[in-house]
């Protein structure tokens, strides 16, 4: 999710206006995820590159991440949607880690469409610690390393969407997107409909999938 920052720019306001817009379309995207029975919707919230920006901002995302967990809790979870954390978010605020606990297990159980939120990580980080994992058990092979990633417990990844107009990964998911599609648009992440993540899907069906092979 990208482009909060200049969402705001755009009309002159703050950049925290920017982020609770974003959290806005979190909510919007999340729930037609589910609508459209989506296995498993991975949002990258905060990397760990991002405590490098301005602490009052670290401080807002913080307060919007609170906000979001306190007023949509119990409507992922009367609809059988299971959040998930990838990432270290025992690095947060105490207040944060424990809510963020409360959530997992409130939700544990369900085996709808999985909202997992990426908090405090970066991809390269997953595939050392991963590797660090398999190697102290055996041998280190792909399959070894995946099954310590942060999503082992989840489907492949099918389509990574970048928005904002940025072409690149910014080290997110990079193991699982070895043979993900990808769709990048110019829409600013506040401006991201359902609309645009059907239209996503839609470019998504016309692919064809060789994984390498002909």
């Amino acid at each position: 999710m990208d482009g909060n920052g200049r969402w705001a720019r755009k009309r002159h306001l703050p950049r925290a206006v920017g982020h609770k817009r974003g959290v806005e379309a979190v909510r919007e995207v999340a729930r037609a995820a589910r609508d459209m029975g989506l296995e498993a919707l991975t949002l990258y919230a905060f990397s760990t590159e991002n405590w490098r920006r301005p602490e009052d901002e670290i401080g807002a995302l913080m307060g919007l991440l609170k906000s979001f967990i306190l007023s949509d809790l119990e409507e992922f979870a009367a609809n059988d949607v299971r959040l998930k954390v990838i990432g270290d978010y025992n690095a947060f605020s105490p207040d944060v880690v424990e809510l963020v606990k409360r959530a997992l297990a409130r939700t544990a159980g369900n085996s709808g469409t999985t909202l997992a939120v990426a908090l405090n990580y970066g991809s390269q980080a997953e595939i050392a610690r991963a590797a660090a994992k398999a190697a102290a058990k055996g041998s280190i092979t792909p399959a070894t390393i995946e099954a310590e990633l942060d999503t082992a417990d989840m489907p492949p990844l099918d389509l990574l969407i970048r928005t904002s107009g940025e072409v690149r990964l910014s080290n997110f998911l990079l193991w699982q997107a070895a043979y993900a599609e990808m769709w990048f648009t110019d829409v600013l992440w506040p401006d991201f409909t359902p609309a645009h993540l059907q239209q996503a899907l839609d470019a998504f069906a016309q692919r064809e999938r060789r994984y390498g092979g002909r």
